[in-house]
C-alpha cells in the first residue's frame, strides 16, 4: 500500500513536473508570435488564457491566430482559438460612446490605468465583452476597455442607419443638453466640442438630439452645426489648428484624457486635429510614426537652428525623456504643436505655449533637451492614418 501511495504521489508530482515545462514551452512560443504579429497592444489584441491542459487564445488578428496554430502543432495544450469580434456579442458588433467623455482604461476593471478616453457619438467597433466592460477600437485604431454604460451597440443595420442619420456636432466648448426648449429645463446631460447626436427636429431656436441610448434632448442652435457641414470642410491649415489648440490654453494635464475636459500631451495634439476633421494616432509614440520627418537635430542634439530654418506651424515634436538619462534611441514620451518662431504648445502640467530658444521667457529647457524628431501632418493627409473624418468608413 505504501509503495502504491509512492507510487502515486511520484506520478501525480511528474506530471506536475511535465505540464508546467509543457506550459513554459507554449508560453515562449506564444510570446515570439506575440511579438512578430501583435507587437503593441494599443491596435492588435492578442491574449490566452490557460485553463487545465486547454489553452484559450483570443485575438483582432487572423494572422497571428494562424501563426499560433501552425506553430503549436506538437503542443501539449489543446487551443481553443476565438477571432474577435466575439460571436457571443450575437452581431452586436458596433457602438457609439453614450457620454459626454467616457474614460476607457488598459484592463476591464474600473481601477486599470485610463489609457484614453471617447466622446459622445464616437463610433466604435465593439470586439468582446467581460464582466461590466466592453473591448473596442476606436477610430484611430485604438484598443481599450470601457464600462458597458459607455457605450450604445449597435447591430451592421443600425450603425449604417446611424451613419447616414442627420446628425450636428457640437460647436461650443462645454454646455449641456435640456429636456425642453429652455435653457431653464432639467438638463439630460452636459457636453463638449465634438460630441456628435443624431438630429430629430428643431424647435424655438434648439435642435431636438436623440442620444446613443434613446435619451432625448435639446440643444442651443447656436452651440452646434451640421455634421454634414462640418466634415466637409477644406482641410485645415497651421492657423485653424493652432486656433483650437490655443483654446485650451488652462485646461490641466489629464493622463488619458482626450477632451476639452482634461488632456494629455498625445490626447492634446489629437484633439487638436480632430476638431478640425482630421484623425490621427493616439499616442505620442504612434504619431511619430506618421506624416513627413523634419530634421531638427545635429547628432543626437536639438539644432535650434534647424528647427526655426525647418520647422513649420502645426508639425509636430516629439520629446523622449530618455535623453535626460543620456539615452540615445528611447521611446517617445511626449509631443506638442509647433507654433512658429521657436515657439511651441503642449499640455504639460496644463496646455501652456513655450519656447525653444534659450532667452525667451517661456523657454522650456526639459523639452529642448529631449527633442527627439518632428513631423508634418498638414501636407500628409490622406496618407497612412491620418485621415479626414469624411473619409473614415465609421463615420459616413
Amino acid at each position: 500500500m505504501k509503495n502504491f501511495i509512492l507510487f502515486s504521489l511520484l506520478l501525480s508530482i511528474g506530471t506536475v513536473v511535465h505540464a508546467q515545462r509543457d506550459s513554459l514551452a507554449y508560453r515562449t512560443l506564444f510570446k515570439s508570435v506575440q511579438q512578430k504579429y501583435a507587437p503593441d497592444k494599443r491596435s492588435v489584441y492578442l491574449d490566452v488564457q490557460f485553463r487545465g491542459d486547454t489553452a484559450f487564445v483570443e485575438s483582432t488578428s487572423k494572422a497571428a491566430l494562424d501563426a499560433l496554430r501552425a506553430a503549436s502543432n506538437d503542443s501539449h495544450y489543446v487551443q481553443v482559438v476565438n477571432l474577435l469580434p466575439s460571436k457571443s456579442l450575437n452581431g452586436m458588433e458596433y457602438g457609439l460612446a453614450n457620454l459626454s467623455v467616457c474614460n476607457n482604461r488598459a484592463a476591464p476593471q474600473n481601477a486599470a490605468e485610463m489609457m484614453t478616453q471617447m466622446i459622445l457619438g464616437t463610433p466604435v467597433q465593439v470586439l468582446k465583452r467581460q464582466g461590466g466592460f466592453y473591448l473596442v477600437k476606436t477610430p484611430d485604431g485604438y484598443l481599450s476597455w470601457t464600462d458597458a454604460t459607455a457605450v450604445s451597440l449597435m447591430n451592421p443595420d443600425d450603425f449604417n442607419a446611424w451613419r447616414k442619420s442627420d446628425r450636428v456636432i457640437y460647436s461650443a466648448d462645454y454646455g449641456h443638453a435640456y429636456t425642453k426648449a429652455k435653457r431653464n429645463s432639467e438638463r439630460v446631460s452636459d457636453l463638449v466640442k465634438g460630441n456628435i447626436l443624431a438630429v430629430l427636429g428643431s424647435e424655438k431656436g434648439f435642435f431636438m438630439v436623440r442620444f446613443p441610448d434613446q435619451r432625448v434632448g435639446y440643444i442651443l442652435k447656436s452651440e452646434a452645426q451640421s455634421f454634414q457641414n462640418w466634415k466637409a470642410q477644406k482641410n485645415p491649415d497651421a492657423a485653424r489648428v493652432l486656433t483650437t489648440a490655443k483654446t485650451m490654453i488652462g485646461v490641466p494635464y489629464l493622463w488619458g484624457g482626450t477632451s476639452l475636459k482634461g488632456v494629455d500631451c498625445s490626447g492634446f495634439t489629437k484633439t487638436s486635429y480632430f476638431l478640425n476633421g482630421i484623425i490621427i494616432p493616439r499616442d505620442a509614440s504612434q504619431q511619430a510614426l506618421v506624416g513627413k520627418p523634419v530634421d531638427v537635430l545635429e547628432g543626437d542634439s536639438t539644432s535650434l537652428d534647424k528647427c526655426l530654418k525647418n520647422l513649420i506651424p502645426g508639425d509636430l515634436l516629439f520629446f523622449s525623456a530618455a535623453k535626460l538619462r543620456g539615452t540615445i534611441g528611447g521611446r517617445v514620451t511626449h509631443t506638442a504643436i509647433y507654433m512658429g518662431e521657436g515657439t511651441f504648445i503642449q499640455s504639460a502640467g496644463m496646455v501652456r505655449i513655450s519656447s525653444l530658444i534659450p532667452t525667451a521667457p517661456n523657454f522650456d529647457a526639459r523639452e529642448s533637451k529631449t527633442l527627439v524628431g518632428a513631423r508634418r501632418i498638414l501636407s500628409e493627409i490622406g496618407e497612412a492614418e491620418i485621415t479626414r473624418v469624411n473619409q473614415h468608413e465609421w463615420y459616413n
